[in-house]
């Protein structure tokens, strides 16, 4: 069994223990990464499963690792790469710290033990000359980005409109001497002073707040470079040389690097508050995905209360087993099951799908907090709140995965980080060498000035993090749930995708389609056990059990025992009792003939035959019948026209397998496997060279959408399978695999040309800048549209999907 993603594995164990109340998000936020080698190794060697999760290794991993407490700080004032690479380091200076910071989010998600604190936290990215506060639900994140631009867009217009005019007249001065009168130095100081004054202020602000913990930054190149080249014009414009000079013509005058005017400084301001402004609107827009998702979180709740009245109370303190009652128009407050009433809900919002859904309660529907009810009174009883419902966990998938960082990322984080300091030091070379080679001083400083300007640490941070946060953002409005860089990695490597047949394939919603019985047993007592016990599992064959069951009165069963993947067993009345797989129960419990034989015939016609033992003889046969998903053929079809090779791999019987593999394209089949089995298989497909996505949405594919390289679940599986794997699809839509599948490539794609685009550009263009062939205007210009360029780049990916693949 593969090391790939240890915790996973802890996933799979708590989910286990079917009658703890802990889920694997709940298990996720208690267990650390380290010890978890020894762990995975006990897990593969436990002989009983079901009680692994009381034995003391694993009492003792959480109690070593339940302090370990995971915060996310709100950074104000990053402005580049640098910055973000600055705060991480400085907080991970810290003794008990391990953080992350994400320059595009503004986001830095901290890791404290037991002994670090939260001020302790905040006080390192203080030091580093940046503002935090910490991200709770009494103070969510503030749209810095919306702020920053309404502030940049008023300085953008001022420098612009002092820009024009004063460009044209430095350019026609510098090419027209005689054109020159009286006081033309103070008309262009007087156009001049407010663009390097007020406009560029954010730069030297920053700069100084920055440079007074001993670091440089993207403004502090901006604000040498503003500052040199005012110096520089006031020289060039008020000494004798200025006033003698003669005309060098018009595209001297621009493409030169000795004609320097005012109009470098204020050019430079202007290009860099243009890419600021630009930047700033694509965050804002890039984070709306997630702000959209978030608000969609019902603020009140009507809660049922004695004699059939109702009244609202605060989310805040709704609790899991109130009943609530939600009138046509409303938002559903939180997840719960419907107990009575029947409503269309609208799911558009969280999973990209128009058309709405049908919930009643005679189809045991379930509500998803978050959703509209658009007709119909429903009474809802709640199963989770907070933290713990749908809507918080996509929200929380997203987040997570937009702090994520590629291998890639943390490379260019690096270079970012000393990027400054380089730009720095080959602008002071390039003043030395060309004052070696006996170039004019003002040559040798407008060379210097064309380096600093041109320079751009801004691409180099926002190269991946911009794509990764839009395409997160675009999944979440398809209910695609990308959990992070990883599944954008492995996504262009899938040669193999393996299927799950019930729940994934099929509907998921099987019915009981006949009961045969010995022993002159009636059919409701046969159901009557096996309802009874499968009332302790979550698997779509013991809802439709319990479907036809419908209410029954017997005693409690005690002793209550999952086999995942195989069945149930335990003690009803002082019977023993067990309900599963035919292959399972024959290895303990004698087997009629008469029921064998009639197995055959089930399994023959594409059914699945369920037995039901008593006391070590089977009693009866339960007829199980599903149906595949309409969009299951769709999504095999696509997925083969992308040349990868599908199989199906399920535990159900060669007859079902068959007949659903045929119905959705499949040829490849493996059917009557156990969960262990699913992992062998997917461990040779890898080992052959394969790399290899899962499918699966229940309990019995936790282990293999751990083992495979890309695990994919479906949504409305259970909190196992959706911890297990590196994308989580909401729609109940097949064909959301292959896009999926087709947005991390579109993702990836687009992060290799931005990353291509930011060392490129840098690479080029400094040499360019220091061999004095570049006018430090165009140096600006240049290093604007280098930012402009990342940041469009990535924002198509805005657009993934409009129309159908």
């Amino acid at each position: 069994m593969s090391h790939r993603r240890l915790p996973d594995r802890l996933v799979f164990a708590a989910s286990l223990e079917q009658t703890t109340l802990l889920s694997s998000r709940r298990w996720l936020r208690q267990v650390g990464r380290h010890h978890l080698t020894h762990f995975s190794h006990f897990l593969r060697c436990h002989d009983s499963p079901h009680r692994l999760l009381k034995a003391p290794l694993v009492t003792d991993l959480v109690d070593d690792t339940y302090s370990t407490r995971r915060i996310q700080l709100d950074v104000g004032g990053m402005t580049c790469g640098a910055c973000a690479a600055r705060v991480e380091r400085k907080l991970n200076k810290i003794d008990g710290v391990r953080a992350s910071v994400n320059y595009a989010t503004r986001r830095a998600t901290v890791e404290l033990d037991s002994h670090a604190g939260v001020a302790d936290a905040i006080d390192a990215v203080h030091t580093a000359g940046y503002s935090a506060t910490e991200l709770t639900e009494q103070a969510p994140p503030v749209n810095e980005d919306a702020s920053t631009a309404k502030a940049l867009f008023t300085r953008l217009i001022v420098a612009l409109a002092l820009f024009v005019p004063l460009a044209n007249l430095s350019v026609v001065l510098a090419v027209i001497p005689d054109l020159r009168f009286p006081g033309w130095q103070a008309v262009l100081v007087a156009l001049a002073a407010p663009v390097v004054t007020y406009c560029a202020w954010p730069f030297y602000r920053t700069a100084v707040r920055t440079l007074r913990t001993g670091v440089a930054t993207m403004d502090t190149l901006v604000s040498l470079g503003v500052l040199a080249a005012t110096a520089l014009s006031m020289y060039s414009m008020f000494s004798a040389d200025a006033m003698s000079a003669a005309g060098q013509g018009v595209w001297s005058a621009i493409f030169s690097s000795d004609s320097i005017y005012l109009e470098v400084a204020a050019g430079v301001t202007v290009f860099v508050l243009a890419g600021r402004y630009y930047e700033a609107r694509a965050r804002t827009q890039a984070v709306q995905a997630l702000s959209a998702l978030a608000a969609l979180r019902a603020t009140e709740a009507r809660v049922e209360c004695a004699g059939g009245t109702s009244m609202l109370i605060p989310l805040a303190e709704l609790k899991v087993g109130q009943r609530l009652i939600v009138l046509p128009g409303e938002t559903i407050p939180s997840d719960g099951h419907v107990i009575e009433g029947t409503a269309s809900v609208d799911l558009s919002a969280m999973t990209g799908e128009t058309t709405p859904v049908q919930v009643s309660a005679n189809h045991r529907s379930t509500a998803v907090g978050g959703t509209t009810c658009l007709d119909g009174r429903l009474r809802v009883e709640v199963t989770a709140v907070g933290d713990d419902t749908r809507l918080a966990e996509m929200i929380a998938l997203v987040d997570s995965a937009q702090m994520a960082k590629a291998r890639a990322q943390r490379v260019a984080d690096r270079i970012a980080a000393i990027f400054v300091p380089c730009v720095i030091a080959l602008a002071v070379s390039t003043v030395v060498g060309w004052s070696l080679t006996g170039a004019s001083w003002e040559h040798a400083v407008s060379a210097a000035v064309a380096v600093l300007v041109i320079a751009c640490p801004c691409a180099l941070g926002l190269a991946m993090p911009m794509a990764l946060v839009i395409a997160t953002g675009r999944g979440a409005q398809l209910g695609i749930f990308l959990k992070g860089h990883s599944a954008l990695e492995l996504s262009g490597t899938i040669d193999v995708v393996v299927f799950d047949k019930t729940g994934t394939l099929t509907n998921g919603r099987p019915q009981v389609s006949g009961v045969y019985t010995v022993d002159n047993n009636s059919t409701e007592l046969i159901l009557g056990w096996a309802a009874t016990l499968e009332q302790h599992t979550s698997h779509p064959i013991a809802t439709a059990i319990a479907a036809a069951a419908g209410p029954q009165s017997l005693p409690a069963p005690v002793e209550v025992v999952t086999d995942v993947g195989s069945g149930v067993r335990g003690v009803i009345d002082g019977l023993r009792v067990q309900v599963g797989s035919p292959t399972w129960i024959a290895r303990t419990a004698a087997v009629p003939a008469a029921l064998d034989a009639q197995r055959a015939d089930v399994e023959r016609s594409g059914g699945t035959a369920v037995y039901v033992a008593v006391d070590d003889a089977v009693r009866g046969l339960i007829d199980i019948r599903d149906s595949a998903k309409p969009s299951a053929r769709q999504a095999v079809d696509e997925l083969h026209r992308m040349g990868l090779r599908t199989l199906l791999v399920t535990g159900d019987n060669a007859g079902a397998a068959q007949r659903v593999a045929a119905q959705v394209g499949i040829d490849d089949v493996t059917a009557g496997v156990l969960p262990a089995e699913k992992v062998a298989i997917i461990d040779d497909a890898r080992r052959s060279g394969a790399c290899v996505a899962m499918v699966g949405d229940g309990i019995n594919d936790g282990p293999a959408l751990a083992s495979a390289d890309l695990g994919i679940a479906i949504g409305g599986g259970t909190d196992v399978a959706i911890g297990a794997a590196d994308i989580v699809l909401v729609r109940d839509d097949l064909t959301t695999v292959a896009l999926a599948l087709h947005l991390a490539s579109a993702t990836r794609r687009t992060m290799r040309t931005n990353l291509a685009w930011a060392f490129g550009y840098n690479i080029a263009a400094l040499p360019l800048a220091a061999a004095g062939l570049l006018n430090p205007l165009i140096a600006g210009a240049a290093m604007a549209l280098s930012s402009f360029f990342v940041v469009s780049n990535s924002l198509r990916l805005q657009n993934f999907a409009r129309v159908d693949h």
